[in-house]
């Protein structure tokens, strides 16, 4: 294998391994943010991690096709280090997420009581005033004997004199 068959293995490698994160995302999007976020990380992790193959040639390869093609065929024996390769790096990968989720998660508590207390603010202006609500009500009964002047209903009906 010459190194342009090499790089061009890679290249293809990395578009269908890009193709198939983007599929995951998509398969994952429905989820609680808690638990798709870590599958996603472990989907990444699981076909972007590479295994050395040949230490004296330095040539890599993706950590999942070596494991698999040597579980499945007994061809070599690189399987256990695939193995661990992806251990270490899913290890990894999770303590920078959740040193990244316990960032996260404190400052997104502080947006959203801003968030609601902006809200409440919102609808507390929107709401009308007792003036306006007696306003309207006072306009909408004009000619109706039944409201007095300042918009009250009347309870009983005297005889004009």
């Amino acid at each position: 294998m010459t190194e342009n068959d090499y790089l061009l293995a890679w290249a293809a490698y990395g578009i269908a391994a890009l193709g198939c994160l983007l599929v995951w995302f998509r398969l994952t999007g429905w989820m609680w943010r808690w638990l798709r976020e870590p599958l996603r990380l472990l989907m990444a992790v699981l076909l972007l991690t590479p295994t050395i193959v040949d230490p004296a040639k330095d040539l890599f390869a993706p950590a999942v096709a070596i494991t698999a093609l040597d579980v499945l065929f007994n061809v070599g024996n690189n399987a256990w280090k695939a193995t661990l390769d992806l251990t270490m790096y899913s290890i990894i990968g999770l303590a920078l997420y959740l040193v990244y989720a316990g960032i996260r998660w404190p400052i997104e508590r502080k947006l959203k009581a801003r968030r609601a207390e902006r809200e409440a603010a919102q609808q507390a202006e929107a709401e009308p005033t007792l003036r306006e609500v007696m306003s309207e009500r006072a306009n909408a009964n004009d000619g109706d004997t039944r409201f007095d002047q300042n918009g009250d209903r009347r309870l009983r009906i005297e005889p004009r004199l």
